[in-house]
């Protein structure tokens, strides 16, 4: 169990912002990053194995031989199914942790798989609609993937809405509209700024896993060694994605802060708190 100490909400300029959120990742790292390598090991090990699987049969067979195929598309359909049904985790689970985590409440792993899971359907379909929006708007053109960002920004803060003011999906999206009105670009520009954060981040532990499969390559089959490259890549993923998903929580919280004074709340709540007991 992770003992947290709440938030201190105030306005967050946008350096403010990216260094909070690097503070609460190292002080929750364990449980943080914990919970993201625990959800991305069954799809990184099967599509590691099918990647293997099929470097080693297209070594093996001869150009007819088309028998090793089967069991290919039935790993990695395995591993695309998996990635399906754990997708609410995999994008929530992080940011249900960072929620409990400013608003001061004790965060335990069974916690934040009970938190998703009472929520699970509709965090599905919420990030099945982007996933596959967001992917045939890259395939058509300009035009859609722009709108699809300019859409994406103005609910990335319904999961953290869903969470802390316990509202179905409709309102969350309703919500989070409502709190990025007249702020879309600043918004914009702080997740901007940490994706560029996130793939320097990535790239750096990227090298590190050149480093170890070039080792591994003197010792094992370069089939294999690709395959476990491939499962470790999907691993260094999960290692950097919960930055995005605690910034996400603290951009709702700046925005009710700037909306809402949600600070002067917080305050008032506690100055009329009584003092414990000497």
């Amino acid at each position: 169990m992770s003992v947290s100490v709440p938030l201190r909400l105030r306005p967050l300029e946008i350096g403010d912002m990216l260094d909070e959120t690097f503070r609460m990742y190292r002080r929750h790292f364990l449980l943080f990053a914990g919970i993201s390598l625990l959800l991305a090991i069954p799809s990184a090990a099967l599509y590691g194995l099918a990647f293997a699987w099929f470097s080693v049969a297209l070594r093996d067979t001869t150009g007819t031989d088309l028998s090793y195929l089967t069991p290919l598309i039935a790993t990695a359909g395995a591993g695309f199914l998996v990635t399906l049904v754990i997708l609410p985790f995999t994008n929530s689970a992080v940011m249900y942790a960072a929620c409990e985590s400013a608003l001061g409440r004790p965060v335990t792993l069974g916690g934040v798989f009970s938190g998703i899971l009472r929520r699970y359907f509709p965090l599905l379909g919420y990030w099945l609609l982007f996933t596959v929006t967001g992917l045939l708007a890259a395939l058509l053109c300009v035009a859609p993937l722009a709108l699809w960002v300019w859409v994406f920004v103005g609910w990335i803060i319904v999961t953290p809405a869903m969470f802390i003011e316990n509202i179905s999906l409709g309102a969350a999206m309703r919500r989070s509209w409502q709190l990025v009105r007249g702020r879309w670009w600043r918004t914009f520009l702080v997740l901007f700024l940490m994706l560029i954060v996130w793939y320097v981040a990535r790239l750096a532990l990227d090298a590190f896993l050149q480093l170890g499969q070039f080792l591994l390559a003197i010792v094992l089959s370069p089939f294999i060694v690709a395959g476990v490259t491939l499962a470790g890549a999907e691993l260094v993923s999960a290692l950097v994605s919960p930055v995005l998903q605690i910034l996400i929580v603290l951009i709702y919280f700046d925005l009710r802060v700037r909306r809402e004074a949600l600070d002067l709340f917080q305050m008032a709540y506690r100055l009329a708190a009584p003092a414990p007991a000497s």
